[in-house]
């Protein structure tokens, strides 16, 4: 039998610079001479050219960030929280004691961690909310996903939930399945699914008008300003709070915390009753430490619809 590297030729990776505002890069084989799209009589087994516009990305041949990062984006670092003397320069702010000591006690100490879960399956062919309850496998998957929960031993501090039935349904189930472990729970009709906003690119089997984006997409952005924050400044501890919602509004929630184009919500898939776990550090940074984990299931239990 022949080997891998027999089948898969090596590659030579050729820098070609700037290209039409961008830059480009040429694989060749071992010994090919490179061949410029323009060079007339080119090998026709010579790999194609692989190039991207990416203007202003790099400098000095280092790529460079397109956005950077705003660690003010929930108006939740200290700055924003105290307000500074009157009349006085940013040099003489530096300078300024008690000021200095009030940014001080407003930073953050904790770490929030967002433990973002979808409901169970549903009765797609219910007519109202109160007909789309879960299924038996819906049950079981949420019976899993507490159980999960339990196993990870977390000291558990709130069960924040969507109103709708479904996830009213998967978070009673997730509540038992902690036992003793369980913590408060609350509801919150923010948390509710919708349309966030249209997403890119479009998909041909989901179009909802724009009255519905209108409609949705400022409540679940409240939903994103209410519940996903750095700890307050008298919060000792770390938290781990549950959040049982919708598939929609999980990850938009996670395009808006990694300040990833909120366009983008739609290009992610999710997992019935699965974990999507984001971290809000106290300098406000936010890292997801996974999505849409579900391998706690057996397989025949993974389902998307």
């Amino acid at each position: 039998m022949a080997s891998a590297g027999a089948r898969v030729p090596r590659l030579v990776l050729v820098g070609l610079g700037a290209l039409g505002g961008g830059s480009a890069v040429l694989l060749l084989k071992p010994g090919q001479k490179p061949a410029l799209p323009t060079e007339p009589g080119r090998s026709d087994d010579a790999l194609p050219l692989v190039s991207y516009s990416a203007p202003d990305r790099f400098s000095g041949g280092i790529a460079q960030p397109t956005t950077k990062w705003d660690s003010n984006w929930d108006q939740r670092a200290p700055t924003s929280l105290v307000e500074p003397p009157k009349g006085l320069s940013e040099a003489e702010l530096k300078d300024h004691a008690p000021y200095q000591e009030s940014l001080s006690k407003a930073k953050a100490k904790a770490r929030r961690h967002l433990i973002l879960i979808r409901h169970g399956q549903y009765q797609l062919d219910g007519a109202t909310d109160e007909q789309r309850v879960l299924t038996e496998l819906g049950r079981q998957q949420a019976a899993l996903t507490g159980a999960q929960l339990r196993r990870l031993g977390l000291p558990y501090t709130a069960i924040i939930r969507s109103s709708m039935s479904r996830a009213l349904e998967t978070s009673d189930i997730i509540h038992r399945e902690l036992a003793e472990a369980a913590p408060p729970v609350s509801t919150s009709d923010l948390l509710r699914e919708g349309a966030p906003i249209p997403p890119e690119p479009r998909l041909r089997h989901w179009q909802p008008g724009p009255r519905r984006f209108y409609e949705d997409g400022p409540r679940i952005e409240a939903a994103f300003r209410r519940f996903v924050h750095r700890a307050a400044p008298d919060q000792e501890r770390d938290s781990y709070e549950i959040v049982v919602c919708h598939a929609n509004v999980i990850r938009y929630f996670v395009c808006r915390a990694l300040q990833l184009p909120p366009e983008a919500w739609l290009r992610f898939s999710l997992r019935h009753a699965s974990l999507t776990w984001l971290t809000v550090l106290p300098n406000g940074r936010v890292k997801l430490d996974f999505m849409g984990d579900a391998g706690f299931m057996p397989p025949e239990a993974m389902t998307t619809t």
